[in-house]
């Protein structure tokens, strides 16, 4: 018995057992098909459909024998008739069934229900985002659990299942195994690149062009530990172009090649960035943030960002520039978390899980940038990631551990560590030295308050005059001044992580640096990790005031660097900045105490001879202190800056800076750098630490208000395609309520804009009959229409049955934390269930920045 093409026709009547006559609803579960527990399968004895087959199983609840039919699957307005069994035997034991018709597209004709929801799969792209839109979290946790729930139930079927729900669990620590090894194997590859190129402004290597200064001379046989920064191996331009090491015009040439390799490293970035990869510009953080937060931003995370990022990110920090890696590599880790979750379709298929692992992937960046697993972990729960549940701590740890041991594996700086500016101290600190601490944590928090206030007036200037039309020339500009600026000044010459690693550095008898320049006594027999206090000898003075001047051009230029079209970090300029004020409060406290061991406040601890003061400790204090100020860090960067260090022994004193630089800063005002940026680009985060104290009302904020056109809404059976399309056209609203009637109002549920679209789009290019004229209904059941109407289109699949509603008189503080802690796109106002109107994600920060006396304007995005 063949499988048959029958034409179109309304589905077949089949006799019931009782001897009545009832039409076959499959989804309806007191249909005409009777099943009992003794049938085991059904055997067709004919080739069919898979399509056919699998919906004769789903419904039957049983297995369906029969062979595929080789021909190909027939198309969705096909009608599809199965001659089974011709003869009823009805009974306790038995069951009939005359004919089997399927039609698997939407609306029967007479109207009646069909067999699409279990023949259909979900048509393409439904449940994905448009660019520049919030994510709806209730749902992407539904969706997962939907998805879970069946993996487990199908786990018990078979061996074959069973495996792939194993492989489904463990798929996230695969994830997590292959961040850890890519981002640390990029910090390295990161970390050797800039190190070369670097020195490459200064000078090359005869015996390997690729090796940096420290490289060229530990290789060679000629270089003594007393001369270990000079060997012939490596020379200067001026030696290898004109063959001169000193005098006026070596100097002078060395000047103009280290500005040229600058203006070349940083023209070079910003041309790639403009070119292949916009996004890859900035820090990346507050785009990260706002993207765990829910929001899209298509091709952020991508490949092409990942690349360009990864290669520019080594020319700008070469070029000098007043920038750091350290933020750029949580958006490179980013992106790798994003590349690998789309290579699995658990995190790929859903919006929600990928957040998790971009959330782990961020503690993997901050992990190699820092060389601290655990700061990391702390620094994406506390400053980054919007939702981070249990699951996500331990394979953020577990990231961030792999990245760690990838790159000590690699050991791109050759000492066994994971960053340049290691270090040990072997004092222990007093009480009397909290003051000092506590007013560089004052001066971090000032520092903090004027970098934003100055950076984020820059940035708005840029963004609305013609200064942003230029990116290319303002990169170069900046470069040039920052360049000509520098050279001269040994202590901007050298890179950013040079200066802090020795600004950190405490003085031992084998320091060569100009702080180190103390007066030795000739009659010291000390241990080397235990050298007295000393006076400042000339060289020491020569370095205050350059690390003075070093200090205020360091504050200037970082305001105007932060921000443009290239990869730019903020944490080591911050830090370099608390390290240079730290590091002179920290030899002045010294000498204090030194020529005046015998004031009060020093006789208990400093006696003559003693080793009482660390500078290099003040220098990271005053780190601590700077980066605190400026993103407010608290917990993640004392972690952080005692796993620098690799002792308990100063968390009392980072704690001290860290919470008094807070304080400080949220005295002037409450948003971290972060949180500047992204309210100046209008992306709509909704901070968690934020508090709402003002007494309005839902209906305060809801859409629309007196004055306003009314609500935009579909009726649930009595609407076109053509009028819906009509209104898709006309707004540009994310979604629409279904309401039972216009005159009643009655909620019924809410229909996303995509979705519609997507559906009627389907519905029309894979099932015959829709046209604009057709119906569109959202119940379970048709309309009762006339015999002559075009065939109805049922999207009951599209809407959300179960949105979330507050009533009008739900004080706005509950809505603003309901719209915190789920993550809403947007909430329904009613009364007594009627609509009233509509908050959306944008309403709610529109409102709070008008409460906060800001420009509401400012939110762009919802």
């Amino acid at each position: 018995m063949s499988l048959q093409k029958r034409p179109r026709r309304a589905p077949p009547l089949f006799p019931a057992c009782d001897g009545t006559v009832k039409r076959w609803l499959p989804m309806n579960r007191d249909g005409a098909l009777h099943r009992t527990p003794t049938l085991q399968r059904l055997d067709l004895g004919l080739p069919v459909s898979r399509t056919v087959r699998n919906a004769l199983a789903l419904f039957l609840s049983r297995p369906v024998c029969g062979a595929l039919s080789e021909q190909p699957e027939r198309t969705k307005a096909d009608w599809i008739y199965i001659p089974l069994q011709q003869s009823c035997l009805c009974g306790s034991n038995s069951f009939c069934l005359e004919g089997v018709t399927s039609m698997v597209n939407a609306g029967a004709m007479s109207g009646s229900g069909n067999l699409m929801d279990f023949l259909d799969e979900p048509f393409p792209d439904v449940g994905t985002y448009e660019d520049f839109h919030t994510i709806d979290w209730l749902r992407e946790k539904s969706r997962d659990t939907d998805r879970h729930r069946k993996i487990t139930s199908k786990s018990k079927e078979s061996i074959w299942e069973f495996i792939k729900s194993l492989l489904d669990a463990w798929s996230g620590w695969v994830v997590m195994l292959l961040i850890g090894l890519l981002a640390g194997t990029l910090a390295g590859v990161i970390d050797l690149a800039v190190d070369w190129m670097t020195d490459l402004k200064e000078g090359v290597c005869l015996s390997a062009f690729w090796y940096s200064h420290e490289q060229c001379c530990w290789t060679s046989n000629e270089t003594t530990f007393e001369d270990r920064d000079k060997c012939p191996l490596w020379q200067k331009w001026s030696e290898l172009l004109v063959n001169q090491s000193e005098g006026a015009s070596a100097y002078i040439l060395n000047y103009l090649m280290y500005i040229l390799w600058a203006l070349l490293f940083a023209f070079l970035a910003v041309s790639l960035v403009r070119v292949f990869a916009p996004y890859a510009c900035g820090s990346g953080i507050p785009e990260i943030k706002t993207i765990l937060s829910g929001f899209i931003i298509r091709g952020y995370l991508g490949k092409w960002t990942l690349l360009i990022k990864t290669v520019t990110l080594v020319l700008v920090v070469s070029s000098g520039l007043s920038l750091g890696k350290e933020g750029p590599l949580v958006h490179v880790a980013c992106c790798c978390g994003n590349f690998f979750s789309s290579l699995f379709s658990k995190y790929s298929k859903n919006e929600g899980k990928r957040r998790e692992v971009l959330s782990a992937a961020a503690a993997a960046g901050v992990s190699v940038a820092f060389g601290a697993p655990i700061g990391g972990v702390l620094f994406s729960l506390e400053e980054v990631s919007y939702y981070f549940p249990l699951k996500t701590l331990w394979r953020s740890f577990f990231a961030a551990l792999v990245a760690a041991f990838t790159l000590r594996s690699i050991n791109p700086f050759g000492n066994s560590r994971l960053v340049l500016f290691y270090v040990e101290y072997h004092t222990p600190w007093y009480m009397a030295e909290l003051f000092p601490f506590i007013l560089l944590g004052v001066f971090g928090g000032l520092w903090g308050t004027l970098f934003i206030r100055c950076n984020i007036a820059w940035c708005r200037r840029r963004k609305t005059t013609k200064l942003g039309k230029y990116p290319v020339l303002e990169v170069i500009v900046v470069t040039a001044i920052t360049a000509i600026s520098a050279y001269p000044n040994p202590y901007t010459r050298q890179s950013t992580s040079e200066l802090i690693s020795e600004l950190f550095n405490d003085c031992g008898a084998l320091e060569s640096s100009q702080l180190c320049d103390y007066i030795n006594d000739p009659n010291m027999t000390r241990p080397v990790d235990d050298i007295p206090d000393r006076p400042a000898g000339v060289g020491v003075y020569t370095a205050m005031w350059q690390l003075a001047l070093a200090l205020i051009f360091k504050i200037v230029i970082t305001i105007f660097t932060f921000g443009m079209k290239i990869p730019s970090g903020l944490f080591i300029p911050s830090m370099a900045v608390g390290a240079m004020a730290g590091r002179m409060v920290g030899i002045g406290v010294e000498q204090l105490a030194y020529h005046h061991h015998d004031w009060i406040v020093f006789r208990n601890w400093c006696r003559p001879g003693a080793d009482c003061v660390t500078p290099g400790l003040y220098a990271m204090v005053g780190a601590a202190a700077c980066l605190g100020g400026v993103t407010r860090m608290t917990v993640s960067l004392v972690v952080i800056m005692f796993e620098l260090t690799g002792g308990l022994e100063y968390i009392v004193p980072l704690m001290a800076a860290a919470v008094t630089s807070k304080w400080v800063a949220d005295a002037f005002g409450k948003e971290g750098i972060y949180e500047a940026h992204i309210h100046l680009n209008g992306y709509p985060f909704l901070d968690v630490k934020d508090e709402f104290t003002h007494r309005t009302l839902a209906t305060d904020v809801m859409r629309p208000r007196r004055g306003e056109p009314p609500l935009s809404v579909l009726t649930q059976d009595s609407m076109t395609v053509e009028d819906v399309e009509t209104l898709i056209k006309e707004t540009d609203y994310n979604g629409f309520p279904v309401v039972v009637s216009r005159d009643s109002e009655r909620l019924i549920g809410f229909a996303q804009r995509r979705e519609l679209i997507l559906a009627i789009k389907n519905a029309r290019q894979r099932q015959e009959g829709i046209v604009s004229n057709s119906i569109m209904y959202f119940t379970e059941e048709p309309p009762e229409l006339p015999a002559n109407s075009p065939h109805p289109l049922k999207l009951r699949r599209v809407l959300n049955l179960s949105p979330f509603t507050v009533t009008d008189h739900t004080p706005m503080e509950t809505v603003v934390d309901i719209f915190r802690k789920l993550g809403l796109r947007q909430c329904l106002v009613t009364r007594s269930g009627r609509l009233l109107g509509i908050i959306t994600k944008k309403d709610v920060l529109r409102h709070m920045a008008q409460m906060a006396n800001q420009d509401p304007e400012s939110i762009m995005f919802n």
